[in-house]
């Protein structure tokens, strides 16, 4: 037991995966209560197609609060991802997530799917560390601070169910 005193770094003992044809690992973190709401109908599926444009998506995870119903996280289950349920505000869960994935030499690509400007220096410390972002949310509420700092925005519209994707200059195609 005594190897573990020279441990300096678990970054030399995790393993990493090799890229297929050069594709992004992708971690995704959806805030629940700002994006699971019945005025928006979003689909976690059309959220997984969108995100297979840029890469693989390796995580895929849905912060949830206490106030959840068992049929909401049996259809997160259902369509791949895994639901978090915290006790109160799901925010400080969610960032403590995204410092996770934004040190995991494994995932290249940090995606968050809120609307909420409280996740700007998340944002702000994935590309300082390298990493490249998408955010993906809905109108009304989706923060413009939030879109423009991002290298991607991606703004679901439910009523057609095409989502309009822009870049940090806040260009639509």
């Amino acid at each position: 037991m005594r190897s573990f005193e020279k441990l300096t770094s678990l970054k030399e003992y995790i393993p990493i995966k090799k890229k297929e044809g050069g594709e992004k690992n992708i971690g995704l973190l959806v805030d629940g209560p700002n994006m699971l709401r019945k005025e928006f109908s979003l689909n976690l599926d059309l959220v997984r197609k969108i995100m297979s444009e840029y890469g693989n998506m390796r995580v895929g995870k849905v912060l949830l609060n206490q106030y959840a119903s068992d049929k909401l996280i049996e259809a997160i289950v259902n369509q791949g991802f895994t639901p978090i349920v915290v006790a109160g505000d799901t925010d400080v869960y969610m960032a403590v997530e995204a410092m996770e994935l934004i040190y995991n030499p494994n995932i290249d690509i940090i995606a968050l799917m809120t609307r909420d400007a409280d996740f700007l220096p998340i944002i702000n410390k994935a590309k300082e560390n390298g990493k490249d972002t998408i955010v993906i949310g809905a109108e009304p509420g989706f923060s413009a601070a939030l879109q423009n700092s991002a290298d991607h925005a991606i703004i679901l519209k439910p009523e057609n169910g095409r989502p309009r994707k822009g870049n940090v200059a806040g260009e639509t195609d």
